[in-house]
């Protein structure tokens, strides 16, 4: 159903219950008095459920490799500047240019 359709189709049901007298909205909507209608539930469709699953989800940095370790270090502060700086100049983030070099350490010394 295309976009234009479906907002006609939205429009259409808004202006039927907008134009229905108050016992007549009472009568349409009868329904959705009771609590809970179990017996009307289907089980989710795989689109709606992959949804479902995404909304759910925890909100926050994607993930990446086995995780992140949040860690307190002390750096000299001329080091810090000029690591900033490179950081800038290559526009990323300061722990990714710390991840990189801890990278090349590791691999300078074969453990990578």
């Amino acid at each position: 159903m295309a976009k234009n359709e479906k907002m006609s189709e939205q429009h259409r049901q808004f202006l039927k219950y907008s134009s229905m007298t108050t016992e007549e909205l009472a009568e349409a909507t009868k329904e959705f008095d009771q609590e809970f209608i179990v017996d009307k539930s289907r089980p989710l469709s795989r689109e709606a459920r992959a949804l479902w699953l995404r909304a759910k989800r925890k909100v926050g940095r994607p993930r990446m490799g086995k995780g992140a370790k949040r860690i307190s270090l002390s750096v000299e502060e001329g080091l810090l500047a000029e690591s900033d700086a490179l950081a800038r100049r290559l526009n990323i983030p300061r722990a990714q240019l710390v991840a990189r070099c801890l990278r090349a350490a590791l691999a300078a010394e074969g453990k990578r």
